[in-house]
């Protein structure tokens, strides 16, 4: 059944796999804002101890608890490496960051019944359907 994205930010926990602390990045602003906007961010980066003033996981199955969204800012071709973690999460969503699809990832989520998005900015999403 497909959802429209509205639904899609009344979910609240987001595992931001990719996740910089360097400010110039989106894979930094992005989350910074979601943050703000108040969705908890949890980033998932095995070369950082804490971003966003969060505890940084190594990967998504080393998150305790339910994950809603799995946020990629990570390049196309190295999506498909991040399934198996993906199906073990089993988060409602799978959003892809603008500039980032993989039609088989699409497939193989949406057969375990998740939500995915791709190639589209959560940021300027959001802003679009709710203002800034």
């Amino acid at each position: 059944m497909k959802k429209d994205l509205p639904w899609v930010f009344s979910l609240r926990t987001i595992a931001v796999v990719g996740a910089s602390a360097d400010m110039r990045k989106p894979a930094h602003t992005v989350p910074q804002y979601l943050k703000e906007k108040g969705y908890t961010i949890i980033p998932v980066n095995p070369n950082a101890d804490h971003i966003f003033g969060e505890k940084c996981y190594s990967s998504l199955r080393d998150i305790p608890g339910e994950i809603d969204i799995v946020q990629m800012f990570r390049p196309s071709e190295d999506i498909v490496d991040f399934v198996p973690d993906i199906l073990a999460v089993s988060p409602k969503v799978l959003w892809m960051q603008l500039g980032i699809e993989d039609e088989r990832v699409r497939k193989e989520a949406e057969a375990h019944g998740i939500f995915v998005v791709m190639n589209k900015c959560m940021m300027i999403e959001h802003k679009r359907l709710f203002g800034d």
